[in-house]
């Protein structure tokens, strides 16, 4: 990515100071480098050393003249105690945030039959628990400090009409959805703005392993521009909601998807049509991405 594919002044976010959740990949990392191309102070986060660390030198070695910088930090967000940790390491480290993205997410296909606790669990725990962690803890920090700041979470469609097959992952995005506009109402007068971003398909490896578990081309029928978004679309939506100049502008939840959620719903409901050997398909190439990233967890 180049400044030519974002639609803003050089400089345009210089002092500030924002943190990205699951920052090290996919939709998150595409932000953060749209962040710091602008002159921000950027603190990804994941639960893998190795691909925050990465994704931190890889964009800083991209960017060495945007006058911003990418800090990774590791941290599970299913533990209130590892976000304490963090949060007191980023003050620490030139004061507070100014802005919060909650990114980090999990999700996978499923017939909800077949669910276990613990399979609710690996999604409710990061997407629902952990953001709101994050975004309370934050939040009480602005508020006692007398601080502005800008949250914008990243949600999907499904928020407005729900999914069928991915009913963990729409439970908990629409709790993030009702949460945004909660608090836009309860803090917005204390300086602390909440928006969202819903976006439609943009393909990141990991949303194919898991969402698109039967292979082949992801598909764009019905989709009103017949086409995915791209990388850029993205990050100039986040930007906009996290940037000056957008300061009236709280408790929304934006779609970006092409129109795909007015024409189609936008979710899982074409699933109905799988038989059990496609599940059972979906199901091994899901346990062979889970397995695989365990792996590099593990080194």
């Amino acid at each position: 990515m180049t400044l030519d594919d974002l639609i803003y002044k050089p400089g345009l976010l210089k002092g500030g100071r924002i943190l990205v959740t699951g920052g090290g990949s996919g939709l998150g990392r595409v932000m953060s480098e749209a962040l710091l191309m602008l002159g921000a102070t950027v603190y990804i986060c994941g639960r893998r050393g190795p691909v925050v660390e990465q994704t931190a030198e890889e964009l800083m070695a991209a960017h060495p003249q945007s006058g911003g910088r990418v800090v990774p930090l590791v941290c599970d967000i299913r533990d209130d105690a590892a976000i304490l940790g963090m949060l007191d390491a980023i003050w620490a480290d030139g004061g507070a945030l100014t802005g919060l993205i909650n990114n980090a997410a999990g999700n996978f296909v499923s017939r909800t039959e077949d669910l276990s606790a613990r399979a609710f669990d690996a999604i409710a725990n990061i997407v629902f628990r952990g953001s709101f962690y994050t975004t309370l803890e934050c939040g009480k920090r602005w508020l006692a400090e007398g601080r502005k700041a800008s949250v914008v979470s990243i949600l999907t469609t499904w928020v407005w009409n729900g999914s069928p097959y991915t009913v963990p992952s729409a439970m908990s995005k629409a709790g993030l959805h009702a949460m945004t506009q909660s608090l836009a109402v309860e803090w917005g007068g204390r300086g602390i703005r909440f928006n969202a971003i819903a976006p439609g398909l943009f393909p990141t490896e990991g949303m194919s392993a898991r969402l698109n578990p039967g292979g082949g081309e992801h598909k764009v029928e019905g989709n009103p521009m017949g086409r995915n978004g791209q990388m850029p679309e993205l990050a100039n939506l986040a930007v906009f909601l996290m940037g000056p100049g957008s300061e009236y502008l709280t408790g929304q939840t934006i779609a970006i998807d092409g129109g795909q959620y007015q024409a189609t719903g936008g979710n899982f409901a074409s699933l109905a049509s799988w038989t059990d050997d496609d599940w059972q398909r979906a199901r091994t190439n899901i346990q062979r991405r889970n397995a695989a990233d365990k792996q590099q967890r593990d080194v």
